[in-house]
């Protein structure tokens, strides 16, 4: 098929970008929008590190055709916080020093984002399903959980 402009919302700003019709929509927020947070990883919706939220919730942008989020609200993680003013998911995740390779952060901080933003006070297995779709190969689950209960407790005080 024939490219053609598709008009996508990424972290409160519309975009205009030219697309063919099977590219995803982690391809355009990496080459097109210069979003670096969603990575690819297996390219298969299977270890999330290109997660991205959708309408507020968590979605894999590898397999998710970019014409087929048009209009809707596209948050990745540059759009969450910034450097100066992280969002509270994100410097959960800092102070709990819930990284070692850091490659599943992405997918991790934005099911976490997700998950809070449903159920502000989930229980230890909420925590689980909803990281349960995120592969860390390098084991830092402890922290990773330790992190989402740091965020949460921030969040329930802001």
């Amino acid at each position: 098929m024939t490219p053609r402009p598709v008009h996508l919302r990424v972290n409160g700003r519309t975009h205009t970008v030219t697309v063919a019709a099977h590219a995803s929509l982690m391809h355009v927020l990496r080459n097109d929008l210069a979003q670096n947070g969603p990575k690819y990883g297996c390219g298969l919706g299977q270890c999330g590190s290109c997660t991205v939220l959708v309408d507020g919730r968590a979605a894999r942008a590898c397999v998710i055709p970019a014409a087929g989020v048009e209009g809707r609200a596209i948050t990745t993680l540059e759009g969450l916080g910034t450097i100066d003013r992280p969002h509270p998911v994100q410097q959960a995740f800092v102070d709990a020093q819930a990284a070692q390779c850091g490659y599943c952060l992405n997918g991790m901080i934005m099911a976490t984002t997700a998950l809070l933003g449903d159920t502000p006070r989930p229980d230890a297995a909420e925590i689980a399903a909803a990281l349960s779709h995120n592969l860390c190969r390098c084991g830092t689950h402890v922290e990773i959980v330790a992190a989402v209960l740091v965020a949460i407790d921030r969040l329930a005080s802001r």
